[in-house]
């Protein structure tokens, strides 16, 4: 294994509206996908183990807590298949504090629950807004994880790059309204902090809106690496250290100011 490539796989799928059981036996099944063209890291859109509906909130049955069960399939794909997955639910704690979240599977069998930072509409009624998560590490690489509009606010990415972060990993739903901005907000986070960012996003329709897809990459100059079309699939991209290092270091030859924390970052 070469900690000097990252393969990440974005799955851009739709959702059984409020089916917990039936989206995470297709996170499984896109989860095998993501292994088999050897991903270590996947990403899935935001709250894709129930679609984004924030109707569908009042049933009890669509929000996960520690240990639940119905997510064992994905516990068990992940293990399988040796990579990280990240999936998008509506999560408790043990306190009854709730999250829009991200829970990312590792194959050691852990989960690390990351809630969403900036919330929206009415998001700020039915959840509380999370903290700075930590990063995860994923052979090697420092992944920052990011909630659909925390990629909107220019801040949350510069304090995952102060914290060290060389991947910016994006859960999201993007609209046709908004196919500029999905390209805006993770092409501008990547180029300010010299740092790969990848994003997840929607196959399809949901309540109230139709998704434009676009999930992918973007290198740590800004450009597009990787654009998925609106449907459905399991898409990878190929991120290279040597490649964001290369950025980093000409950065600091030219004084410019975020290069002291970038190269503070590469420094183990």
């Amino acid at each position: 294994m070469s900690y000097e490539i990252l393969t990440v796989a974005l799955a851009q799928t739709s959702a059984v509206a409020g089916d917990v059981v039936a989206n995470a036996r297709a996170a499984a099944a896109s989860i095998e996908t993501a292994a088999a063209s050897g991903a270590s890291l996947v990403l899935f859109p935001e709250l894709s183990l129930i679609g984004y509906d924030l109707d569908l909130l009042d049933d009890p049955g669509v929000w996960v807590t520690d240990g639940d069960p119905r997510l064992d399939v994905v516990r068990g794909a992940v293990q399988e298949g040796g990579l990280t997955a990240v999936v998008g639910a509506a999560y408790r704690h043990p306190d009854g504090t709730a999250w829009l979240a991200s829970l990312a599977f590792s194959p050691d069998g852990r989960v690390h629950v990351h809630g969403k930072c900036h919330l929206h509409g009415r998001e700020r009624e039915l959840f509380r807004a999370a903290g700075a998560g930590a990063l995860l590490d994923v052979d090697g690489w420092r992944v920052a994880l990011a909630i659909c509009y925390d990629a909107g606010v220019p801040g949350h990415a510069e304090d995952a790059a102060r914290r060290g972060a060389e991947v910016y990993a994006g859960s999201a739903l993007y609209t046709l309204e908004e196919a500029r901005r999905i390209d805006l907000h993770f092409g501008a986070r990547a180029m300010d902090h010299r740092m790969f960012a990848v994003v997840a996003n929607y196959a399809g329709r949901g309540a109230g809106w139709v998704s434009c897809g676009g999930s992918g990459a973007w290198h740590p100059d800004g450009t597009r690496l990787t654009q998925a079309a609106t449907g459905p699939g399991v898409f990878t991209a190929v991120l290279s250290r040597a490649e964001m290092a290369g950025l980093r270091e000409k950065d600091a030859r030219a004084g410019y100011p975020r290069a002291e924390y970038q190269r503070a970052a590469d420094t183990p």
